[in-house]
């Protein structure tokens, strides 16, 4: 079956690779918009879900993998920034304290003329050094943080200096909680899960 991901994000579909999961990158054209009267968990299962929804309309005889990744601090949702101004601001509230990062993902099998779901979250902790605010602009100057929630990588960019430890899955961190997914296909998809190793 063909297996589609509906994310532009280049580092899904590295992760992807990096699995052996043989994928095409169809991205959903939805507005992602957060539900401030949804929890945390719920807003990026939903954001998640309506990927899915949106490119499975159009994708038949297939699995639609979606996600979406939101930071959370003190209750509040950080997506990604507007402008330069709003992810210097992100950074400086982030600076020193721990956030937590939620990535929920939502899997769509389209064969057989119906949508079968299942959609998850991970939740994983991340502290930040105290940042100076030289750092936070020289960082915001190369543009990296622009597509990303809380404002910031924590891989293959200047982010990645930012963090001080984490508790949990980092890949949920980059934006896909590699082996959740991968236990969650075992039972939704477990011819597909079969492929990534090769069994």
């Amino acid at each position: 079956m063909n297996v589609i991901l509906a994310s532009g994000s280049p580092r899904r579909h590295h992760l992807l690779n990096m699995i052996n999961l043989t994928h095409e990158i169809i991205p959903s054209g939805i507005q992602e918009i957060l539900d401030p009267g949804m929890s945390p968990a719920q807003a990026a299962e939903s954001l998640a879900v309506q990927k899915a929804v949106d490119v499975a309309a159009r994708q038949p005889d297939a699995l639609i993998i979606a996600a979406d990744t939101i930071v959370v601090l003190d209750d509040l949702l950080l997506g990604k920034p507007a402008s330069a101004d709003q992810a210097a601001s992100m950074l400086r509230q982030l600076s020193g304290r721990t956030h937590e990062v939620i990535t929920a993902v939502a899997l769509t099998d389209t064969r057989y003329g119906r949508h079968r779901n299942c959609v998850f979250h991970q939740v994983t902790r991340v502290t930040f050094a105290v940042l100076d605010d030289r750092e936070i602009q020289a960082y915001v100057k190369t543009g990296s943080p622009m597509d990303k929630a809380g404002a910031y990588g924590i891989q293959d960019d200047l982010g990645s200096l930012f963090v001080s430890h984490i508790q949990g899955d980092y890949y949920n961190v980059v934006g896909f909680p590699v082996r959740e997914f991968y236990h969650q296909l075992r039972t939704f998809l477990p011819e597909v899960a079969a492929s990534i190793l090769k069994i």
